[in-house]
């Protein structure tokens, strides 16, 4: 007989970045808010952070008449709250607090969490007690919210992400064990920093010991944390099977359940509006490289473009440039190219010069700017790897040379001063994506530009180029082909291309990167538009309404093991 799954009657999630837009757990939470919401009605309530107090928030509309009497009840309890619905699809509920009052409790709240958990907060430095403080105050949020509204006969699911909500999922494991906790890590505080500080992590993996390394990388507080969560809460999750094996070795703890991130095709325009999109995204773009290098590329220009944070090795941007000067000056390439860099740095505001030329009436000009690869002003130019790199390749964007290069170091949010669109805008734009990442747990960058029919390369260390690999090798299976799972994926019939990485490949990548992007560029319509078919059919895969099923996997594991931990 099959068991039925338990459902929950409620649902509180817990993240740094709910209402709060910094990177990839934004996209997790405000895509998928609308699925979950349609099944759990006002059943969903979000948890975040109070950093605006009494300044204006886009992404938050405050209701004073939501929830007046326990409002007034948590004040009571030396809760600082602010209730409302967040902005996004499905516009779910959401409990912003102000963390503050809690500092003074800090050495209180730290020794219980050594005596209760084996929490080590005494290496604590930088955002560790900011973050801890704040899941303090979600763990209470939901303590008051449980006995003010709800009954020990509902199912209460507490989902917290990443480090900087674990202490607040191993308070309410200690304080409310009727409410069942789901700890899910998007990348490993150790796994990061061995990759970012240049060690080898794949071939090594399985002799690193987790607590050395954070002991040698200095972020013990933050590891403690984060292992200590995944052992004690009911379940333990991640985002892909890449993070699943790095957790088995640095935090000793294999994840119960692999919640694999979606993404809402709603955000991606339809029929003649996404076309109307795409010719408006060009004409932004090939405008602003114009006035910026004194050239006159026009729409047969091929657009390329990587993005994302500003992780020069994890995010693979190193290896995207090695590529890009490997083709500049390739004898193959006999079409203009443009070649974008996306990613926030130290900027100091737009250029005024380049203001100036894109706000004249002129459309040509008969030189380049000075410093004509970059958009905006640095504060320290000279520290800055992109900067710096191009220098030293002497990739200055020379007359003669058919690949550009444009480094774009902000935020598109549709008020940077220059492109003045937001990032979803100006995608559809682009012609082909490049995320060659070396430490990607999963990879929302290249979901986005299938879902916006721009095919994409990536690698074979990040979770969705992986998913992607598992994908090919199904269809295949099912039409009755021989294949090995993990069968690879290649841009013109796939609409993505994985290319396989490792700790010591990086030569190769950048020669198939560099290649791949000479071979698109001389596709033909016909083929270009089988790629971008491709792609927007792969990304219908991975909607929301298919992956919710993974969480509802989750929440039957932790409800069965809070059922089970308070029969004892």
């Amino acid at each position: 007989m099959t068991q039925s799954i338990l459902s929950p009657d409620y649902i509180f999630e817990a993240s740094w970045e709910v209402c709060n837009k910094v990177g990839g757990i934004y996209t997790v939470l405000s895509t998928r808010a609308k699925t979950l919401q349609s099944a759990k009605t006002d059943s969903l309530i979000f948890i975040g952070p109070d950093l605006w107090l009494e300044k204006h928030n886009d992404l938050f509309a405050e209701d004073r008449d939501l929830w007046v009497d326990w409002c007034q009840t948590a004040e009571a309890e030396g809760l600082k709250i602010r209730v409302g619905r967040w902005q996004i699809p499905g516009n779910p509920l959401v409990v912003l607090v102000d963390f503050r009052p809690f500092f003074e409790q800090k050495n209180t709240i730290y020794g219980a969490m050594w005596t209760d958990f084996q929490v080590d907060s005494l290496h604590a430095y930088g955002d560790y007690d900011e973050a801890s403080m704040f899941s303090y105050a979600a763990g209470r949020v939901v303590e008051s919210f449980y006995n003010h509204f709800l009954s020990p006969g509902l199912r209460v699911i507490y989902q917290a992400h990443e480090w900087m909500t674990g202490l607040g999922a191993l308070y309410l494991q200690k304080h409310l064990p009727a409410v069942a906790t789901i700890f899910t890590t998007h990348a490993t505080t150790v796994g990061r920093s061995i990759a970012g500080n240049g060690k080898p992590l794949y071939d090594y993996l399985f002799a690193y010991n987790g607590n050395q390394m954070a002991g040698e990388l200095n972020v013990q507080s933050k590891h403690s944390i984060e292992r200590q969560t995944a052992h004690y809460v009911d379940c333990f999750t991640t985002v892909s099977d890449v993070t699943a094996n790095e957790c088995s070795e640095l935090l000793d703890k294999r994840p119960d359940v692999v919640l694999p991130n979606g993404f809402e095709l709603d955000f991606v325009p339809k029929g003649s509006a996404f076309v109307a999109g795409r010719r408006k995204a060009r004409r932004r773009i090939l405008g602003v490289a114009n006035a910026l290098m004194g050239t006159a590329l026009d729409d047969e220009t091929l657009i390329v473009s990587t993005s994302g944070r500003y992780e020069w090795k994890n995010k693979g941007i190193d290896v995207y440039l090695e590529a890009l000067n490997r083709a500049c000056n390739d004898e193959r390439l006999d079409r203009p190219v443009l070649a974008i860099v996306e990613v926030p740095a130290w900027q100091a505001g737009a250029r005024c010069d380049l203001q100036d030329r894109i706000n004249s009436s002129p459309t040509q000009y008969e030189s380049p700017l000075p410093e004509p690869f970059i958009t905006h002003n640095l504060y320290e130019p000279w520290g800055d790897n992109v900067t710096q790199t191009l220098h030293r390749y002497g990739l200055n964007n020379q007359q003669g040379c058919r690949l550009k290069i444009m480094f774009v170091p902000c935020y598109l949010d549709g008020t940077d001063g220059i492109f003045n669109m937001h990032y979803y805008d100006l995608l559809p734009g682009v012609d082909l994506t490049v995320y060659p990442s070396y430490y990607e747990p999963w990879g929302y960058t290249p979901l986005e530009s299938i879902a916006f029919k721009v095919p994409c390369i990536t690698t074979t260390l990040a979770g969705f180029g992986l998913w992607a690999n598992e994908v090919k090798a199904e269809q295949a299976k099912h039409k009755g082909a021989l294949t090995n799972a993990g069968t690879p994926c290649y841009l013109d019939q796939d609409g993505v291309e994985v290319i396989e990485r490792s700790d010591y490949n990086f030569d190769e990548v950048a020669s198939r990167i560099s290649d791949e992007i000479i071979s698109f560029s001389t596709l033909s319509k016909k083929q270009v538009d089988k790629a971008r078919k491709a792609a927007a059919a792969l990304a219908e895969k991975a909607q929301w309404k298919y992956f919710i099923s993974y969480y509802y996997k989750a929440y039957d594991v932790a409800l069965r093991r809070a059922e089970e931990r308070n029969r004892k």
